[in-house]
C-alpha cells in the first residue's frame, strides 16, 4: 500500500507527481528545489542559500509524515556545477549528523538557469 504525502510548507508539485510517497517502511521524497514555498520563486543566489531552502524544502514534507532528517537514508544531490560541491555539501552537513546517509552528488542540467540544486530522499520510517 501507498500513500501520498503533501504539506503547503514545501512547493507544490509542479508536475504529475507527489512531494512524498510512503510506501510500507519508506518515505519516498520527490526531488526539492530551492523554491520557496509560499512565493513558487527560486530562493537564493549561491549554493549555500540554494541548499538551505531545499533542505528546508525536504525536511517540511518528511516532517507532515511523521519523520525527520534523522530517518533519511538515501540521498540523491544534482547540482548545475559539480564546483559547487564543497559549498553545498558544508551546508548539507548542517542540516545532517553522524551517521550520515548513504548519498550519490552529479551534475545534470536544471529546469531552470536559475536553479543550482536538487535533492531527493528514502527515509526508513517504521512498521506502516
Amino acid at each position: 500500500m501507498k500513500n501520498a504525502i503533501s504539506t503547503d510548507k514545501a512547493p507544490t508539485a509542479l508536475g504529475a507527481y507527489s512531494q512524498g510517497i510512503r510506501a510500507g517502511d519508506f518515505l519516498f521524497v520527490s526531488g526539492q528545489l530551492p523554491l520557496n514555498p509560499e512565493t513558487g520563486k527560486v530562493e537564493g543566489t549561491t549554493i549555500g542559500e540554494q541548499t538551505a531552502r531545499t533542505l528546508e524544502n525536504l525536511k517540511a514534507i518528511l516532517k507532515a509524515s511523521g519523520a525527520s532528517l534523522k530517518d533519511v537514508v538515501k540521498v540523491t544531490v544534482i547540482l548545475s556545477d559539480t564546483a559547487d560541491f564543497k559549498p553545498m555539501n558544508e551546508m548539507y552537513k548542517s542540516y545532517f549528523s553522524e551517521p550520515f546517509p548513504a548519498r550519490v552528488a552529479y551534475g545534470g542540467k536544471l529546469a531552470l538557469p536559475s536553479l543550482l540544486v536538487e535533492i531527493d530522499a528514502i527515509a526508513y520510517v517504521g512498521q506502516s
